[in-house]
């Protein structure tokens, strides 16, 4: 049985019939709710616990849930026109409102040739549907985005990144937040493909930066379901879940690189996703501590998911700043552990409803929690990820995490 409020039974009985339960009994709660009295809560409440014992005496027995077989994928003869293409994957929901590359039998061969795995090998399962996202599926999203081939290796990484639990790729997809998946690239493979880490890195431009993003996107999608409207609840969206991808600027950054602070050597390559709720520009000119003050005080903000269940948010430094903050003596743990104590928010500038949220999540770790209580923006110093990149320019990008979520890395591996 599955309880939901309205607005999301059709992804509870979408996500139902993925996994092979179209019968499962709903039991449905009156939305909204956060606006009711207590009295119309309690109402509500009773309303619901009635609905569910009467499914519960009405309840047949459970059919076997249907195990997805990673097939093989089958061809479909479409004249051979662009306009016609695009309109068969609008109809069916394959694309993301943009147009598609065909995905000829020809090119997903050539895809191919750039993996060493089976076309039949299953990378994942990606939620919300648990649909099997074998290497063939990849490789024909990674066409329908416009990758060349050689971007293959990356995106089968970010795909097996994106599946770990750790990275909680079932709420981010079917969440109501803005939450998209980010994707960073580090080591060798991001000048081996011609990714932009510089001027503009998280914007238009770059082939590799925008076909990567924009397949791993649809990848996600093709595979998991997770289409707006039926089980993607996203109350507005952001533009991230287009594309959202870059490189790290290794050369410029004054730090040892992302991947390398993870474990990586330096001639290792790695993607490394992360669940964004979005960009915000931060325009700063300090050339002193007050530039650890600035990033901070953007970080707190008390609509913050990173607060509610202790998060994992981002900081994007430009080499600019980044070396103003080595100028003044501070390592990147330095920099993480100053931002992790500044950006420490009262408990009194959430609402009252914040704090028992706030309360009700992160209780083990924080205990019991007074309006002068400190919130730290995640539970460890460790939760906040920094990397360098961009080109010249005073300008830094905060990136708040969906909050229930932890980024994950994974080495490129190439064919031969």
């Amino acid at each position: 049985m599955q309880i939901c409020s309205t607005p999301f039974v059709p992804l509870g009985r979408t996500q139902a019939t993925a996994l092979g339960y179209a019968d499962l009994p709903i039991a449905v709660v009156a939305h909204p709710f956060a606006s009711h009295s207590r009295d119309k809560l309690r109402k509500l409440a009773d309303e619901c616990t009635a609905s569910v014992l009467k499914l519960i005496r009405e309840a047949q027995p459970a059919a076997e849930s249907v195990t997805k077989a990673a097939a093989r994928i089958a061809t479909i003869d479409v004249e051979d026109d662009a306009d016609a293409v695009n309109r068969l994957f609008r109809e069916r929901r394959w694309t993301d409102g943009f147009p598609v590359v065909a995905p000829t039998r020809e090119r997903v061969q050539r895809m191919l040739r750039c993996t060493p795995r089976d076309a039949r090998d299953v990378v994942a399962v990606i939620p919300p549907g648990f649909g099997p996202a074998t290497v063939e599926l990849i490789a024909i999203n990674a066409v329908m985005a416009g990758c060349e081939p050689e971007y293959m290796p990356v995106l089968i990484a970010a795909v097996e990144a994106a599946a770990d639990p750790k990275f909680n790729l079932q709420a981010i997809q079917a969440t109501t937040n803005s939450a998209g998946v980010w994707l960073i690239v580090n080591g060798p493979v991001a000048k081996r493909l011609g990714m932009n880490a510089g001027i503009n890195c998280l914007g238009n431009g770059n082939w590799a930066n925008a076909t990567l993003g924009r397949a791993l996107r649809l990848a996600l999608q093709n595979a998991g379901g997770a289409l707006p409207g039926d089980m993607d609840q996203a109350t507005q969206g952001q533009p991230g879940k287009y594309s959202f991808c870059c490189a790290e600027n290794e050369d410029a950054s004054p730090w040892e690189p992302l991947h390398v602070e993870r474990g990586y050597t330096a001639v290792q390559s790695t993607v490394t996703v992360v669940g964004a709720s979005g960009t915000l520009n931060m325009n700063m000119h300090s050339k002193d501590d007050e530039l650890l003050r600035s990033i901070a005080d953007t970080m707190a903000h008390p609509s913050s998911n990173d607060y509610w269940f202790g998060g994992a948010p981002w900081i994007i430094l430009s080499p600019e700043h980044a070396d103003v903050l080595k100028s003044l003596g501070l390592r990147k743990e330095d920099v993480r552990r100053e931002l992790w104590e500044r950006s420490k928010m009262p408990a009194n500038r959430f609402s009252a409803r914040e704090r028992v949220r706030i309360q009700s999540v992160r209780r083990d770790e924080l205990g019991e929690i007074a309006l002068d209580s400190l919130i730290p923006i995640s539970p460890k110093v460790e939760g906040i990820g920094i990397i360098v990149a961009g080109g010249p320019g005073t300008h830094s990008v905060y990136v708040p995490s969906f909050g229930a979520t932890n980024a994950v890395t994974r080495e490129v591996i190439w064919a031969g």
